[in-house]
């Protein structure tokens, strides 16, 4: 959009919303001067407006005002200036809070009653939550990089096994949970205020670890349980680059409202402002949808392709992409006719596709296998993905396709039916589908990981009977990827990928039945009408609000370390790290993080997951200080959880906590 600017913003800094129970949250809002009554878009996040998103939020909420919106960002209860506690994510109480949250700004004079939740991560999640509750005057939801599933896809678990980041995750909300609202805000309660969450304050981790399989926990916020609750039009989006995009074909085969998907080539970000290009008028694209569903105008976004989706190009290996060559398509529907569901056998000569005799394939990994994988959740930043394969490889076992005829395009998830034994009653499997270029470089496009205890769910796990045949299905994540004539497809099996997935807690052997075990590829036929899809406008955005960032001193960096002799590896990977002004509010926040994995070659219950967080903030002369140190461990029958925390006031020791808690592994 060209237009000049219709509107003037007025933005109220914070006002507090009253909930039922007397709590009050915390709020921004911006407003179209002389606008009267309009729709009013929500986003509701725990991550403090006042100074943790607030760099971010102007830019969105600001856009959305001046052009006849009432943006409103809002703290969850218990984080930022907004009265509570917050106990863990995705609360039901969060839930209740959001729908109260609706009808208060419905009834306020410069709303017209109609709201729509806008968020991504987070507010992407609890946006599709609040929706399946129904609230009379949420019109429309825009979610990003979010699931509807909390165990399938999520930082948590994957494929049943206990996610690197389950740990991580625990640790980066303990040290944000500690940081105190503002006295400019709140007044002079704040102290009392900040020193109650210190107190009620605990590590998440031992709540999700006593979750090692599909229970009531993860299903209470999972929409995928009944999709028929949401009653009004969805939009989801997410980027390939982000191990959310899963979810979008989903969402989409699921729901029965009004909906359109998008995934781009993006990390986790909102798709105007990416560590992944191209980069799009996203924010003209809310608009678009918001006009449609609540302003009642002709945008014509309804009439385009329920998925629009960016086919990636082939790329050579690295750990960190600025930009993905490709093109946009679009389905139609979704799941899609025009998806061709092609096997490729796994041949008892390592080779995929062909017709060969069957054979039984031995298959142990060494713990080395994955820790050249990146991150699970990109963020598009420095060595985020996979280095090339053929390191990882060293430890697999690989079927290779003969070079390719022609090329071919892929859309969807990949699915390998599997035949085999375990020596072990637990094992897993990593499964990869790469990307072998002529020259023997290979690029990682999809994974799947399953925790073979869950082959026949995650709700009711089941140990593997030692050296007896059996059937899984691994399910790789949904990607859209062109194979160039000339490139082969590779298919790699590892019984280990640490740190993605914690080790099983004995070194497995798996025999793999070739003749038994296929690979399907969802295989996207040419589609002419692409070339005339809408090209989206360029990024657009208000102005951020004054900052400046600086590097921190002591900044960790990614590094994976792999002692020889000793046969101990390591992975480090640098968290929450820099330091940033913010002049108009008087904030200086400090912050350095550090997740760390070992493992030693041989020994699976030597894995561990250590972490650091200092996180600072100063006002003036005033300064607040969170410290913790974390550590999980592990032995044959349990999970070892040890944190210690130091906060502190101007130097001074106000509050200290210690735990050590063990939880009993549950077929992991």
């Amino acid at each position: 959009m060209t237009d000049a600017i219709p509107f003037a913003v007025t933005v109220t800094e914070n006002l507090f919303i009253p909930l039922p129970d007397g709590t009050r949250l915390a709020a921004k809002l911006w407003l179209p001067e002389g606008a009267g009554p309009v729709p009013a878009i929500l986003e509701y996040l725990p991550y403090r407006k006042h100074d943790g998103t607030r760099i971010r939020d102007n830019p969105m909420h600001g856009y959305f005002a001046a052009r006849g919106y009432a943006s409103i960002r809002v703290d969850i209860r218990g984080t930022g200036e907004s009265d509570g506690i917050i106990t863990d994510e995705y609360s039901v109480q969060e839930q209740i809070d959001g729908c109260d949250l609706i009808a208060w700004i419905a009834a306020q004079g410069w709303c017209d009653g109609q709201v729509a939740m806008i968020g991504i991560s987070w507010g992407g999640f609890n946006g599709l939550q609040i929706a399946a509750r129904q609230p009379p005057a949420l019109k429309t939801i825009i979610t990003v990089g979010s699931t509807d599933d909390r165990f399938a896809t999520d930082i948590h678990r994957v494929g049943g096994c206990l996610s690197k980041d389950d740990f991580d995750w625990s640790a980066t909300m303990f040290a944000h949970n500690d940081l105190p609202p503002d006295p400019a805000i709140v007044g002079p309660g704040w102290r009392e205020m900040w020193l109650e969450r210190i107190r009620a304050n605990r590590p998440w981790i031992l709540n999700w670890l006593r979750h090692q399989r599909r229970d009531g926990y993860w299903k209470q916020g999972s929409v995928c349980e009944d999709f028929s609750a949401i009653k009004i039009p969805v939009y989801a989006v997410s980027g390939w680059a982000d191990n959310y995009s899963d979810s979008i074909p989903r969402l989409l085969a699921g729901l029965s409202v009004p909906r359109l998907g998008l995934i781009g080539p993006w990390a986790h970000s909102y798709p105007y402002s990416v560590t992944v290009a191209p980069a799009i008028g996203w924010l003209q694209e809310v608009l678009r949808w918001c006009d449609h569903w609540m302003k009642g105008r002709a945008t014509g976004i309804m009439d385009e392709p329920m998925l629009r989706a960016w086919m990636q190009e082939p790329v050579p290996p690295q750990t960190c992409y600025t930009d993905r060559p490709g093109r946009w398509v679009g389905e139609a529907t979704w799941p899609s006719p025009r998806i061709e569901a092609r096997v490729l056998a796994l041949g008892g000569d390592r080779t995929l596709g062909k017709t060969t005799a069957s054979a039984d394939l031995a298959l142990a990994s060494p713990l080395w296998v994955g820790l050249t994988a990146g991150e699970v959740g990109r963020y598009g930043e420095e060595a985020d993905w996979a280095a090339d394969q053929r390191i990882d490889d060293g430890g697999s076992l690989v079927f290779l396709s003969d070079p390719l005829p022609e090329r071919l395009e892929i859309l969807g998830n990949v699915q390998l039916a599997l035949k085999f034994a375990s020596d072990k009653p637990l094992a897993l499997i990593s499964v990869r589908l790469n990307d072998v270029a002529p020259d023997g470089s290979s690029t990682r496009v999809g994974i799947g990981i399953l925790n073979l205890a869950h082959r026949q769910g995650h709700e009711h796990p089941m140990p593997l009977v030692p050296g007896q045949m059996t059937d899984a299905t691994v399910t790789l994540e949904a990607v859209a990827n062109v194979f160039p004539a000339g490139h082969r497809i590779a298919l790699s099996l590892s019984t280990n990928y640490w740190p993605i997935a914690w080790p099983s807690p004995e070194a497995a052997t798996l025999t793999i039945r070739t003749g038994e075990s296929h690979l399907t590829l969802p295989v996207r036929p040419p589609r002419p009408e692409d070339a005339d899809l809408r090209p989206f406008d360029p990024p657009e955005a208000a102005e951020k609000t004054p900052h400046r960032y600086e590097d921190h001193p002591d900044a960790m960096v990614r590094r994976v370390t792999q002692d020889l002799l000793s046969g101990r590896y390591r992975v480090d990977f640098p968290r929450w790290t820099g330091i940033t002004h913010m002049p108009d509010i008087g904030h200086v926040h400090r912050a350095q993080g550090l997740s760390r994995y070992e493992v030693t070659e041989g020994d699976p219950l030597s894995a561990a997951t250590i972490t650091r967080f200092r996180v600072e903030i100063a006002r003036g002369d005033a300064v607040c200080e969170h410290y913790s140190e974390g550590r999980l461990t592990c032995d044959a029958t349990h999970f070892r959880v040890e944190v210690s925390l130091t906060v502190r006031e101007n130097g001074q020791v106000i509050h200290e906590g210690r735990w050590d808690e063990r939880v009993e592994r549950d077929h992991l």
